[in-house]
Formats: C-alpha cells, sequence, structure tokens
C-alpha cells in the first residue's frame, strides 16, 4: 500500500505555524496522500489566526518567549499532552528542538518517525558562543541522529554535512514556494514609489536573529537616491532597525511592513523590482543556508541580490536572476543596487530570467522528492 488512506500523521515544530511554509507544505503532501494530518506548533505574540484545510492545528501556549524554560515548557506539553494522547502511524519532527518527544513516542508506539532538519541547529549563532547549551544539543544531536531512518533537510551542503557527522542520508528538499501566478502584486504608488524609483524588499519574518544584513542595508540606503526599501519583518531586529531609520533620518526612503501571511507577502514581493538576501557568514548555519526569502523573490519573478555565500550565490550563477555581492558591506550594497537602478536592461534581463528560474524552482516540482520519501516510509514500516 503507497498511500496514506486513513493513516494518521502528526507534525511538531516550536515555531509559529501561522508563517512557517515548510510545515504547512508538509501537511498539504501528507493530506494529499490521504493522511489525517495534525499539525502543532507554538502559539507566539502576534501568532495569524491559521485554518488549514489540510490538518487540524494545535497551539502550545508558553508563558516563556526564549530561554531553557521556553523549550523545557513546550517539551514537555508537546509529549504528555498531546503526543500521548493523539497516536499516529508516522510522526514528523520538524528541527532537534521537537526531536526529543517525537523519537520517544515512536520508539514507544513502534511507528515510524521522520526528521526534517530545516537548519544545521548546532551551528546556529545562538550557540557558538554559549558552549554549555551547544553542548547539551550536541549531544541530544550525536544520541538521536544516528539512529534517524528517515530525515530531510533544505540544501545540499547541510545533508553533506549531516551525513559525515552522524551517517544519515537526508533527502534534500529545498524551501521552493507554491505557485503565485493567482497573487496580484500591490501598487508601486501604495508604498510610495514613483516610476523612476528602484523599489526593493527585504525581509526578516522573526527579526530576532543577527547577521541578516539589515543594519549594512541600512546604512547603503544613506548613499542613495531613487531607491526606496520595503522591510518585512517584526521582532526585536526590526525595532533595531527603526531605531536606526530615525537616527539616520532615512525614513522617507524606507518602508516597514509587520509579519503577514505568505500570500499577502507575495503580493508585496511581486510589485518590487528586487529582493536582497544578505545574511553575513555568521555561523555554520548561515553559511550553508538556502533560506525562504531566497525562493520566494524568485518565485515571484523579481531577481535577487544576495551576499557571497557558497548556495546561495550558487543559485543566482545558475540562474543569472540576480547579482551576488564580492562582500557584504554597505559600498558594496549600495553599489549593487545604484546597477539595478541606473541599467534597465541589466534589470529586464534579471528579471526574466528570474520568471524563468521560477518555473524550475517550483513547490510542484520539489514536493515530488518528498512524496517519494513518506511512500517509502509506509512501504519499508508496513503501515497499513
Amino acid at each position: 500500500m503507497c498511500n496514506g488512506q486513513n493513516m494518521r500523521a502528526i507534525v511538531a515544530v516550536i515555531s509559529d505555524l501561522s508563517t512557517d511554509m515548510r510545515v504547512q507544505k508538509h501537511s498539504a503532501v501528507l493530506s494529499s496522500m490521504g493522511f489525517s494530518v495534525t499539525l502543532i506548533g507554538r502559539h507566539m505574540e502576534g501568532s495569524l489566526p491559521l485554518s488549514l484545510p489540510s490538518a487540524a492545528v494545535a497551539m502550545i501556549r508558553v508563558p516563556f518567549r526564549k530561554g531553557p524554560m521556553m523549550y523545557l515548557w513546550f517539551n514537555v506539553a508537546l509529549l504528555f499532552r498531546l503526543l500521548l494522547l493523539r497516536r499516529a502511524d508516522l510522526y514528523i519532527a520538524n528541527d532537534l528542538d521537537t526531536m526529543i518527544p517525537c523519537h520517544m513516542v515512536s520508539r514507544l508506539f513502534r511507528r515510524p518517525l521522520v526528521y526534517d532538519a530545516h537548519e544545521y541547529f548546532t551551528g546556529q549563532y545562538s550557540l557558538t558562543e554559549r558552549k554549555f547549551k551547544r553542548s547539551l544539543w550536541k549531544n541530544a544531536e550525536r544520541r538521536l541522529l544516528p539512529k534517524v531512518r528517515y530525515m530531510m533537510t533544505v540544501s545540499d551542503s547541510l545533508a553533506e554535512i549531516y551525513s559525515q557527522e552522524y551517517g544519515c542520508e537526508p533527502v534534500v528538499i529545498r524551501n521552493l514556494p507554491m505557485p503565485v501566478l493567482n497573487i496580484l502584486p500591490y501598487q508601486r504608488r501604495n508604498l510610495a514609489a514613483s516610476a523612476d524609483d528602484l523599489l526593493v524588499v527585504f525581509q526578516d519574518g522573526s527579526g530576532d536573529n543577527p547577521g541578516r544584513g539589515v543594519s549594512e542595508l541600512l546604512e547603503a540606503m544613506t548613499l542613495l537616491e531613487n531607491v526606496k526599501l520595503v522591510i518585512i519583518g517584526t521582532g526585536k531586529r526590526i525595532e533595531e532597525a527603526r531605531q536606526q531609520v530615525q537616527n539616520q533620518r532615512i525614513d522617507h526612503k524606507v518602508i516597514f511592513l509587520p509579519r503577514m501571511r505568505w500570500e499577502e507577502m507575495m503580493g508585496f514581493i511581486k510589485c518590487c523590482d528586487a529582493g536582497l538576501s544578505i545574511d553575513a557568514d555568521t555561523c555554520a548555519n548561515q553559511r550553508f543556508s538556502l533560506p525562504n526569502k531566497l525562493f520566494d523573490t524568485i518565485g515571484a519573478g523579481v531577481p535577487v541580490i544576495v551576499s557571497p555565500l557558497p548556495e546561495v550565490s550558487a543559485i543566482i550563477a545558475k540562474y543569472r536572476c540576480g547579482l551576488v555581492l564580492d562582500e557584504l558591506t554597505p559600498r558594496a550594497i549600495a553599489g549593487a543596487l545604484s546597477l539595478l537602478r541606473d541599467d534597465q536592461q541589466l534589470l529586464s534581463d534579471l528579471k526574466g530570467n528570474a520568471l524563468s528560474a521560477a518555473e524550475e524552482l517550483s513547490w510542484e516540482k520539489e514536493q515530488i522528492a518528498e512524496r517519494d520519501l513518506f511512500i517509502r516510509v509506509i512501504k519499508e514500516n508496513s503501515i497499513k
């Protein structure tokens, strides 16, 4: 039997489900295969209402925003309030911070587990200078990942890291977007952009991680005219960006928009001339990442300016749908934006290449590998 008819799947993630498109796409794939799906996530301040036709949704409220107590509270609630009471035929743990309880119930009920590593968890910037905290997570990773039989991750580089460290064989499922043909672009005039302006978008959904390049970008904006910047996101780093904009008196050049539903965000991206994915090389996780914002922007048919990181720059080089910075500095960013503003033929060519790339870099094609993985899980475990 190669489908999930009359089977139950539980997908657990510690993030905000309303903006986590990867787990929403997991849900849609499983549902299309006949699974009854339950998505479990964390209710966060500012969480958007979420109703999915493909899944039931359970949100765990945690009284701590971050830190060890947040992780402990969430995992205890996940295990005792949900996983032990809602038995499933298949469990999907998203990232290491949901792996322990999902692994426990998988072993207890003798049901298969799929591990999806959205990132190189123990290579995050937040753990690089916290040796004790990193050692705890690394110990959990060493104990659990060699036992993982089914695994996904987001880039070839991360798959190679997990293979070398733990002997895993992850299937690479990139964060490619769903079709956007039915999403209408917003009007440029509603963003105070004239026909002569280069309108660019920068997105940082959580706005809490350092090294995203926003400070360097705002410094670059002080060097530019006829460039308007849209920043989409919410969080500590975004608030710092607001203060920087005020201090540098460039508020007439920068528009802030809050975190929003993916479909709405894509409407804003589609009306822009270019996007930016300018993460710094602050840690192994960012060095080898393939962020959603890169593929969302290309999926909208919009070229991307990227930092010189190996995975993102390889995509730009392959499809010729943007510019790769030589270095992540305000002057380099300003130079790239000036080039797109002043060379309309180049901008037009890059837009055409982005539209062509979007046809190949689509979730409709990428989901085939994920579906094949779930079919293999069903076959090898005789789930009925």
